[in-house]
């Protein structure tokens, strides 16, 4: 199922009816600040594991990530410092994954090796409005490109439904996304790196 909304305005009703579908164990691709992304409530283990499938890992193997309404969610899930804390405060929303060190809340499905997990709040009132209604954080991992795909089919809302209607559950197409991915900081060594240099300039 392909659902349009628009990002300035995300329709209520529609966001009510995502919400019910992610509550049942339900997986969708949902645009994001960055690259359009695959995700479900990080509580649903056969929605989490459904995730992994579709992307080839085990799930607790992969490193996925998580998109919070706002700050004062993560102290929930992730153990973060006084100066982690500004970093992320100056910037998000934004394209950016903070890296930080898993408390034991964290769904058992989502602990990786490292016992770490990444922290989103992307700049994007549909996924903001999604997570609000949840009420809890929502697994996100970005669309990838296939090698010798175009790269349409993670920018193309449309092109990504054909590609991956059978997958999952629900697209939503929020207009074309990005092809550049978030910037990930690693907050879990005695110094803050950048990891990865995406979207998001420090």
């Amino acid at each position: 199922m392909l659902v349009r909304l628009f990002e300035d305005n995300p329709n209520d009703r529609e966001i009510r009816k995502i919400v019910e579908l992610l509550r049942n164990g339900g997986v969708i691709i949902y645009p994001t600040d960055t690259i359009y992304a695959i995700g479900c409530d990080i509580n649903s283990v056969k929605a989490v594991q459904r995730v992994a499938a579709i992307r080839g890992v085990k799930a607790e193997k992969a490193n996925f990530s998580m998109i919070c309404k706002d700050l004062g969610n993560i102290a929930a899930y992730a153990k973060v410092n006084n100066e982690e804390f500004r970093l992320m405060k100056q910037y998000l929303p934004g394209p950016y994954t903070f890296v930080l060190p898993a408390t034991s809340k964290l769904p058992n499905v989502l602990m990786n090796r490292r016992k770490t997990i990444g922290i989103r709040i992307p700049k994007n009132f549909i996924v903001q409005a999604i997570v609000e209604e949840l009420g809890g954080p929502l697994l996100t991992t970005s669309v990838k490109v296939a090698e010798g795909e175009v790269e349409e089919y993670i920018t193309d809302p449309e092109l990504i439904h054909e590609k991956y209607h059978r997958l999952v559950d629900l697209v939503i197409d929020g207009g074309y996304g990005n092809n550049i991915p978030s910037t990930v900081i690693d907050c879990t060594g005695d110094e803050i790196i950048v990891t990865r240099q995406g979207l998001g300039e420090l």
